[in-house]
């Protein structure tokens, strides 16, 4: 049986091995002939009896024997003896003061905080009194805001020096005076240690921790009130998103008399893209967008409980995860973008003839009659119909009526689209499917026109523009009539869009005239003479 021996070390008895008690009195002598014709070695020492004590006592030394791995764990959080002096010289109280900051590292000091702990932590690395730090913070307050905005830097920036050797490595390895009478009082009396100064100094400290309790007490009402915002707006996006997106729930958003009604968008990938490539892209936009939202309730929460937590390595794997998605999502998105590089399109123009003195425009093809199942209106005067079974695309055309330069009725159509090329923008156009025609004194227009049969959208767009002389009557039929005034609108004439109906009169009768500046409502006067 191993033999042991009863010691006293800072007025504790412990039970030591033989081995780990020639390891311990070898330990404690060469710190003693280091220490012991320093100013202040003797109760540096004692210090350190006290300090070792406490980490057996941590180590549940007290109720067993103290080993040899006790003791090593000891020394590696205490240091070995020369980290005690400088070049085999002994350490003076003036030397240790004059050190540089190279032998220590910035933390925040919670021992000796008044918010975040950072004036305490600079005071030891810039060996200077923390209560002038926190002085300096308080008048660069009125600079700009400057101090606050420093303040909150650090305390983000800065870990908090909590274990014995973050504190080592705060106040400096040979600084041990400060370390070990920091941590030795803390441990033993269970209270912060009060930093040195001047009387004058610790009433300024503690003046300054009054208004920093109230600070903090606003400063965690303000985090809880934006930590409300994060989590509900968070929250709210993340709901909306996924019953858009997941759920097909349409969505409607609003601004004035123009809209934008999204229904079922998601779907309408499909229609623009490769179809294999369209699942990919919802799945990659919804990590793109899903992640932050979930970061920002989860930072909502944070900042509401005050709570700390171990996320460095899932906040890491989620941001690299979000890189990743962001750049994939990126590179195919832009593979099918090229599709969309160039903008092109043909015009032509069919001229009638001589005006009647009455001109009927009357729908063919109408919206009303078409068959689809979803419909995405991008504009008051754009808007695309879908069928899902034949993957037909049809799309509302654009009207617009103007007074022609002579006495001739003439028709221009104007058909455009997007391609890899000009060349390729050109074909698409031309291919866009459209008909109207003319007989006698009624012009008959389609309200939509069509995509070729598997063809893939590309911004696709037809207008038809016709060309009336001066003193012609016009009569519109409902459909022509919505066509038209989507487009027109001006100084002399306004349209209720929830109606369709013109500004100022209830009649039901479509008849307006041909002037220079463009239709007018033909009034009662204007019928009664002719």
């Amino acid at each position: 049986m191993d033999k042991t021996i009863k010691i006293n070390l800072g007025g504790s008895l412990f039970q030591i091995d033989e081995e780990a008690y020639k390891i311990l009195r070898r330990y404690l002598q060469d710190i003693n002939d280091r220490l012991k014709n320093t100013q202040g070695g003797a109760e540096t020492i004692e210090d350190i009896e006290l300090r070792i004590a406490e980490i057996f006592n941590s180590q549940g030394a007290g109720a067993a024997v103290i080993s040899r791995e006790n003791v090593e764990a000891m020394i590696s959080i205490i240091g070995k003896p020369e980290d005690f002096d400088a070049d085999g010289e002994p350490v003076s109280e003036q030397a240790a003061r004059q050190r540089t900051a190279e032998s220590k590292k910035l933390y925040r000091n919670p021992d000796d905080a008044i918010l975040g702990g950072v004036c305490g932590g600079l005071a030891p690395f810039l060996n200077i009194d923390a209560v002038w730090i926190r002085l300096a913070f308080v008048i660069f307050t009125f600079f700009f805001f400057v101090g606050p905005l420093v303040y909150i830097a650090l305390w983000i920036a800065l870990p908090s020096a909590v274990s014995d050797a973050q504190k080592k490595e705060m106040y400096g390895r040979n600084d041990f005076r400060s370390s070990f009478s920091n941590t030795s009082q803390l441990a033993i009396t269970g209270t912060q240690t009060k930093p040195a100064g001047s009387g004058a100094g610790h009433a300024i400290n503690e003046i300054l921790r009054a208004i920093g309790k109230v600070l903090f007490i606003f400063l965690r009402i303000f985090l809880i009130m934006i930590g409300i915002v994060f989590v509900l707006g968070g929250f709210a996006t993340l709901v909306s998103y996924i019953m858009v997106f997941f759920l097909d729930f349409p969505g409607y958003f609003s601004s004035g008399a123009v809209g934008v009604k999204l229904f079922y968008l998601p779907d309408f990938l499909s229609y623009i893209v490769n179809p294999a490539i369209a699942p990919w892209l919802i799945i990659l936009l919804s990590v793109i967008i899903i992640l932050p939202l979930l970061a920002l309730i989860y930072w909502g929460v944070k900042m509401i409980f005050w709570f700390r937590a171990k996320d460095g390595i899932i906040s890491l794997a989620a941001l690299v995860i979000w890189v990743i998605s962001l750049a994939v999502f990126s590179i195919l998105l832009f593979n099918e973008g090229v599709g969309f590089a160039e903008m092109s399109g043909i015009v032509s123009e069919d001229v009638i003839g001589k005006s009647p003195r009455d001109l009927y425009i009357s729908a063919g093809k109408k919206v009303e009659n078409l068959r689809f199942d979803k419909d995405i209106t991008f504009d008051r005067d754009y808007t695309v119909f879908l069928n899902d079974g034949n993957k037909e695309i049809h799309i509302t055309v654009d009207l617009d009526v103007n007074t022609s330069s002579d006495e001739s009725l003439s028709v221009r159509l104007r058909k455009r689209a997007t391609g890899r090329s000009k060349t390729d923008a050109t074909r698409k156009a031309r291919e866009l499917i459209y008909n109207y025609s003319v007989s006698s004194d009624t012009i008959s227009i389609d309200e939509y026109f069509s995509l070729p049969a598997g063809t893939k959208w590309s911004v696709n767009d037809v207008e038809l523009d016709l060309f009336i002389p001066e003193g012609t009557t016009v009569h519109f039929d409902k459909t022509t009539r919505e066509m038209f005034s989507r487009r027109f609108e001006n100084k002399h004439h306004g349209w209720d869009y929830e109606d369709y109906e013109y500004y100022g009169t209830d009649s039901n009768e479509y008849t307006w005239v041909m002037t220079g500046d463009g239709l007018k409502k033909k009034s009662e006067t204007d019928r009664s003479q002719q």
